[in-house]
């Protein structure tokens, strides 16, 4: 295989895989374009196509949005007759099967953000972040029946900023990943796309975030509560307890950095409120201090964490769960 412009299929839902496709528009002859059904969204459950099936309509390219792929021959069919050259995976969200890997020339590739083995699932981009990793990347894999265990074919890093957060590493990876596949499909063309099985010793895995992943640990060193807070970032967001009867008293934080007074900090149990001042809250963890600049309690818009407080009558002493 030798050309320019391939025939290629991508498979891809959020927003982290629109540089992808519009870089296999601009590139390349996208013959299908595969996302998940529109879904109700929003509190007022308003049907609403992923960002991938709507993109594909302004650019009037083929697509289809099947509600499951597994026993799906009709959609298995409609892929075969369509001479795929390669197809791409970004951020799909459905297991391919065995007999659909099989169908393109070339495979699929999938887009993955990150430096494989290291942390393969659904949520690479928010566990770097959460474990204080100062480099990640992208890799361009070979898709095969396992979770993210293909062959890397291509490998982009990425310094990780003092200041990303889930969502602006998220749109710096997917430019990144459209740069990536592109090098690694004129290789792919070429003959020249090298092949690296992954050592699974090295592996690290990324599940999906839950509603806890959020909740913030103030038992943990400073410096992992801010990366926590920059991991969860969009979903689920960092929050905490203001009441120690009340389950259901929720203080969601919006803005947190580390504090460089740590005073007192060392004599109090991690969670304690140490002082209020204009910057806002400044409060106690496992080792240093954070301080709490936006954050909106329950049933309140967002406001100055220094605002909430005096409204609470929060006062140095004071415990957050």
């Amino acid at each position: 295989m030798s050309r320019d412009r391939l025939r290629v299929a991508l498979f891809g839902t959020p927003a982290f895989a629109l540089p992808t496709l519009d870089a296999l528009h601009a590139h390349h002859d996208v013959v299908l374009v595969v996302a998940q059904p529109d879904r109700p969204v929003g509190r007022g459950r308003t049907v609403t196509s992923p960002p991938v099936a709507a993109r594909a309509r302004e650019l009037g390219l083929p697509l289809a949005q099947p509600e499951r792929l597994r026993r799906d021959a009709a959609f298995a069919e409609r892929l075969a007759q369509l001479d795929v050259d390669v197809a791409v995976t970004a951020a799909y969200g459905q297991i391919l099967p065995a007999s659909l890997l099989a169908i393109p020339r070339e495979g699929f590739l999938n887009v993955h953000a990150s430096l494989l083995p290291r942390w393969r699932g659904a949520a690479p981009v928010q566990h770097a972040l959460i474990a204080g990793d100062e480099v990640t990347g992208v890799s361009i894999m070979q898709t095969e029946a396992g979770l993210d265990t293909g062959p890397v074919r291509l490998v982009r890093e990425l310094p990780i900023a003092a200041d990303d957060d889930a969502r602006t590493l998220l749109d710096a990876l997917a430019r990144l990943g459209a740069e990536a596949l592109l090098e690694a499909l004129a290789r792919l063309a070429d003959g020249t796309l090298p092949s690296v099985p992954q050592d699974d010793t090295e592996a690290t895995l990324a599940p999906r975030l839950t509603k806890d992943d959020g909740r913030i640990r103030w038992a943990d060193p400073a410096r992992r509560v801010r990366d926590r807070h920059r991991g969860v970032a969009g979903w689920p967001g960092s929050w905490c307890r203001i009441g120690a009867d009340d389950e259901t008293a929720v203080l969601k934080v919006h803005g947190l950095e580390n504090a460089p007074d740590a005073a007192g900090a060392a004599d109090a149990s991690p969670g304690t409120v140490l002082a209020v001042d204009a910057d806002g809250l400044r409060v106690a963890c496992g080792e240093g201090a954070v301080r709490l600049i936006e954050v909106q309690p329950p049933g309140k818009p967002r406001m100055d964490a220094r605002a909430w407080a005096n409204g609470a009558r929060v006062v140095p002493g004071w415990r957050l769960g």
